[in-house]
């Protein structure tokens, strides 16, 4: 079998791969759930490919991602449920009834008006899509349990943070302004603090977590992505931290050598250029 273009070569491959007799051992054990780790792993590979404008680094990354797509489509090839061909055709109707002033006559004069459109239609499917579950004789969406349900399990804790409040400020359930947020903020450090004082762990980790729940929803209404926030933080620190290493270096210490108001005094410098 040779390298092609062609994605029905991918396709071809992967049934090779899965096939019981003569296939790979390890991919024919595979299943949704062993395989759904990868699959996000291979998404958090594209976006670091690209937050590194690495573009070698990110058509093989892209390559991988769309592996992963064509992997859980032939799993449920084998389970009788859809195909790849399904995948695709799925995709090119959704995005064509979500641009009607692209593929049809609507206007959109800007992208506020494009977003506002393809939201409407988005609720729209959402309502086509659980009557269409519940004539199958299938539990509608959220499995009957609740409103918020529906956000993914799976999401980063920041990002499904953000995407819980957005879905309950679409009825209203939210903050009218930022600013009594910041009391809120103040509010759960108060009840950290006193956790804390009392050494109790679990109390502890739970206003904790209450405490970065508010900090997402103050982001939220200042439109920051608390995750873009945090990666660029995190690049922040490793960029300083790095400056301060070499410094350290070119002195002829190590960072297990020096002190730590030594390696403070590094940091301040390390702050002063970036």
């Amino acid at each position: 079998m040779q390298p092609s273009r062609d994605i029905s070569r991918l396709i071809e491959i992967m049934a090779a791969l899965r096939a019981p007799e003569g296939g790979c051992p390890w991919d024919v054990e595979q299943t949704f759930r062993t395989i759904a780790p990868y699959t996000i792993e291979e998404a958090y590979e594209v976006a670091d490919a690209i937050a590194r404008s690495d573009m070698d680094d990110l058509s093989e990354e892209l390559g991988d991602l769309l592996l992963q797509v064509v992997y859980h489509a032939r799993m449920a090839e084998e389970a009788g449920e859809f195909t790849f061909g399904d995948v695709v055709e799925g995709i090119t109707r959704k995005m064509i009834r979500r641009h009607p002033h692209v593929f049809g006559d609507a206007d959109a004069r800007g992208a506020g008006m494009a977003k506002g459109m393809w939201e409407k239609i988005k609720a729209e499917e959402k309502a086509e899509k659980r009557a269409a579950r519940l004539a199958r004789g299938r539990d509608p969406e959220d499995n009957g349990k609740g409103y918020l349900d529906g956000v993914p399990l799976a999401f980063p804790a920041l990002t499904r943070a953000l995407k819980l409040q957005e879905k309950a400020a679409r009825v209203g359930f939210d903050w009218k302004e930022a600013a009594p947020i910041l009391d809120k903020i103040e509010e759960e450090i108060a009840e950290l603090r006193e956790a804390i004082d009392s050494n109790d762990k679990a109390a502890s980790e739970d206003e904790f977590g209450d405490l970065l729940f508010a900090l997402v929803n103050f982001g939220r209404h200042l439109k920051i992505d608390p995750e873009a926030a945090l990666a660029g933080t995190n690049d922040k620190f490793r960029t300083r931290f790095h400056i301060v290493e070499q410094a350290l270096r070119a002195s002829g210490r190590t960072l297990e050598e020096a002190s730590l108001e030594e390696m403070e005094e590094e940091w301040q410098r390390a702050k002063a250029v970036r």
